[in-house]
């Protein structure tokens, strides 16, 4: 009997669309697995395997079942993207407990292409931190569940490299999508602004936040882009953003940088030296690689504290504070301080501005994704602003910039740390240049191979 759980999307959606396999067949095989090793992971919210199987039969007996992307993929979505028929709580108690009347227009867009929605993930409460726990559990790394899978789209980054999906849906405002997907060993890509639809929050964090997908493949991650972004199966929208097909070859310029962009936060040396080895391959493969940093502001930490805090002050207005856990009314009370401020953009466009040169000359950036693994899973919920400030910016500190300039960034996988979970670079591109960073991951992952599923075995060792 042929396992359907932990194969790609692309895989299942071709033996859908071949008819080898019905939809219901593959989602009941992921539902069986999600009942099975979820109490352990903590990836999803709510699961609906009802309304799954039932979607899946309706995506059976459409008529353009052969031409479907995702004909029949099981696809899990983050709790604060809206999802018909269901609640968006989005990672808080004080959220109404009232089902969306539409989906989000990202949600629309994977089920038109087939795919059937099996639930929706946990996130920290408002989406703040980079560690996802709260009231409704702790989503943990598979690769080590004494780990947090990180934040804020944890639960979808957990959900994929656990092989109960083979892709979700998630956000990211600071690094959400980044931080899960680097430390849960998964393709993670933000796209540049104004890419992929965002709709997130009360104002997308000023722009800040945007939408993309959490896969195991470099294949998965482009389909699932290609879907978000409305360009499927568009020669035009590739050559536009100098995609290159089979049988060419073009030679980048990418810069290698280990610096962390903030002021009094270091790099430890796994995944530094991740950077690095990363940046010999692609040289090995002919590509322009040189050691060269970016011109980081030493403003820049202050300027990504006022705007994530400032992001939440928006998110909070109108719900309960006593309902809130207590890092979230402190980040929030502070952030009201800078919504004027940040509103009009004038430190990102400062940002952007001192950046434009440097990406003249280099087309990609290669980072480490993270600078130390992920936290204990443990209630960082229950625990004082400060710390978990400290913990996420010591942790994360090479996401918040793209964000700030809105452009795209993808956490690839690459080798292991010291204690046997993936570690992960970044690659980072000017506007337009999703294709050409999936480009590079693509030949990262001929390069390097990585492991698509966790084992779900015991917990790792230290740093």
């Amino acid at each position: 009997m042929t396992s359907w759980a932990g194969r790609t999307a692309a895989e299942i959606a071709a033996a859908v669309r071949e008819k080898r396999v019905t939809p219901r067949e593959v989602v009941a095989e992921h539902l069986a697995r999600i009942e099975l090793l979820d109490a352990r992971v903590g990836a999803f919210r709510t699961l609906r395997a009802t309304a799954a199987l039932a979607e899946a039969d309706a995506v059976a007996a459409r008529a353009d079942l052969a031409e479907l992307p995702l004909a029949g993929v099981p696809v899990a979505v983050k709790d604060n993207l809206a999802v018909r028929g269901e609640s968006t709580r989005n990672g808080t108690a004080a959220s109404p407990d009232t089902p969306a009347d539409e989906d989000h227009v990202t949600v629309a867009r994977l089920r038109a292409a087939g795919a059937v929605v099996v639930g929706l993930t946990n996130c920290p409460e408002l989406c703040v931190f980079g560690t996802t726990e709260g009231v409704y559990g702790t989503a943990r790394n598979p690769w080590d569940t004494t780990r947090t899978a990180g934040g804020s789209s944890g639960g979808s980054a957990a959900a994929v490299a656990a092989g109960m999906v083979p892709i979700a849906l998630g956000n990211d405002g600071m690094g959400s999508l980044r931080i899960p997907a680097a430390n849960c060993g998964l393709i993670g890509l933000k796209p540049g602004h104004g890419v992929v639809p965002a709709g997130i929050g009360h104002g997308d964090w000023f722009g800040m936040s945007e939408n993309g997908p959490l896969a195991t493949t470099v294949e998965d991650a482009r389909l699932m882009f290609s879907i978000l972004a409305g360009t499927a199966g568009s020669t035009a929208a590739e050559a536009a953003t100098g995609v290159v097909r089979a049988g060419e070859s073009v030679t980048r310029t990418v810069a290698v940088s280990v610096r962390s962009p903030l002021v009094g936060v270091t790099v430890s040396r796994p995944y530094a030296d991740a950077a690095r080895e990363a940046g010999e391959l692609l040289a090995g493969a002919g590509h322009r690689v040189r050691r060269a940093d970016p011109p980081y502001p030493v403003w820049l930490g202050t300027t990504s504290l006022a705007h994530w805090t400032a992001g939440t002050a928006v998110d909070a207005e109108g719900l309960d504070p006593r309902r809130l856990a207590r890092r979230t009314r402190v980040h929030a009370a502070l952030g009201r301080r800078f919504v004027g401020s940040v509103r009009g953009g004038v430190r990102r466009e400062q940002l952007r501005e001192r950046f434009e040169p440097f990406f003249a000359e280099h087309e990609v950036l290669l980072t480490p994704a993270l600078a130390r693994r992920g936290p204990a899973a443990a209630e960082w919920h229950r625990r004082g602003w400060l710390r978990n400030v400290l913990v996420n910016t010591n942790c994360s500190p090479l996401t918040p910039p793209w964000n700030l300039t809105g452009w795209p960034a993808v956490a690839v996988p690459f080798g292991t740390l010291p204690s046997g979970v993936p570690g992960a670079v970044q690659l980072v591109g000017r506007p337009g240049s999703e294709a050409v960073l999936l480009e590079l991951a693509g030949q990262l992952e001929e390069l390097r191979p990585w492991t698509r599923t966790a084992p779900l075995g015991g917990a790792g060792g230290g740093l």
